[in-house]
């Protein structure tokens, strides 16, 4: 009783304490020591906030966050541009959260404004996209691309029979993914299938209007096109658009990366072929898992893979593949 009763008190005097002294640890609940987590702010910027892979990212974060202890608040870029993420990152810097989880837009020029927030305290986890100084970031967490590409390749050429041509469309050059994606694709259709003629890449800087123009140009200068692979969601879209529009829908065979539901729904109808759906909740889950790991300085992984699932018209309603379909809300 003795015991309890003392228990009781310094839990008391924990609680008082909490309170007058504002943002300094506090007590576990039992008022035996130390609960830094209880004060700990997270923030996460994802790459477009409207993207359901960011989306399904962010929910995920959200409620590993809540299960954590932790507050954590989300923003994002209106569209992938630098100059619309940076005065983001800035804002929040001003902020001096004690964990940042960003997926930057670009592999360089937002690496000074992150190295300040690391010199200022802040430990920032990169997911989905990282930038090329090796310097930044405790953790980096992401699907390997390289491999998805190689996925892709192999899944596109064996549709194609292994004859005629196949084009890439993406983003834009300097995003870590997606450069990723393209290397890995383009070394499997060159080393693997060499008698498929590989056309230019092409940008559409993520616009769906873009890749629908640029799918309906390549159509009509190269009338034997077999194959598309499209490196993100906006761009399958895009090109799902333009062979519905050329009357080339299931004819050219496509294959894409992400499963938002526009291309689901794209996969259905047959416009799209296969879908490399990535992991975005195991990246946001394990961003603030990470996240707070550096903040208790505990044990950080540096590197962390997730999951990628082919997902076809076949096996799409499998529930073990089915769970990998990005959200458009949490």
């Amino acid at each position: 009783m003795l015991e309890s009763s003392a228990a009781r008190t310094l839990a008391r005097g924990c609680a008082v304490l909490a309170l007058v002294v504002a943002g300094t640890a506090g007590c576990d609940s039992d008022g035996s020591g130390p609960a830094a987590a209880k004060s700990t702010t997270l923030k996460l910027i994802t790459g477009v906030k409207s993207d359901p892979f960011y989306i399904t990212m962010a929910c995920a974060a959200q409620e590993q966050a809540k299960k954590r202890g932790v507050k954590l608040t989300v923003d994002g870029s209106a569209q992938w541009d630098v100059a619309v993420q940076r005065p983001i990152v800035d804002s929040v810097a001003a902020t001096r959260p004690d964990g940042l989880l960003i997926s930057p837009v670009d592999t360089a020029a937002l690496t000074p404004s992150l190295a300040q927030l690391q010199s200022a305290g802040t430990k920032v986890v990169l997911v989905d996209t990282t930038v090329s100084d090796s310097s930044i970031g405790v953790s980096r967490i992401s699907s390997d691309n390289e491999a998805g590409g190689r996925t892709a390749a192999k899944a596109l050429a064996g549709l194609m029979g292994d004859k005629g041509s196949a084009i890439v469309i993406s983003v834009k050059p300097g995003v870590s993914t997606t450069d990723a994606r393209i290397k890995g694709f383009t070394e499997e259709m060159k080393t693997g299938h060499p008698a498929i003629t590989l056309l230019p890449v092409l940008y559409d800087n993520d616009l769906p209007a873009t890749a629908a123009s640029q799918i309906q140009a390549t159509l009509a200068a190269h009338p034997d096109l077999g194959g598309v692979f499209a490196g993100n969601t906006n761009t399958a879209q895009g090109v799902a658009t333009g062979l519905q529009a050329a009357g080339r829908q299931g004819k050219v065979k496509v294959a894409a990366f992400d499963a938002e539901p526009d291309e689901v729904t794209a996969l259905k109808s047959g416009t799209l072929d296969i879908l490399v759906a990535q992991d975005p909740a195991g990246i946001g889950a394990q961003g603030v898992d990470q996240a707070i790991a550096a903040i208790e300085k505990k044990e950080v992984s540096a590197q962390i893979g997730t999951t990628m699932v082919a997902i076809t018209k076949a096996n799409m309603d499998d529930p073990a593949v089915s769970k990998y379909i990005y959200k458009e809300a949490c």
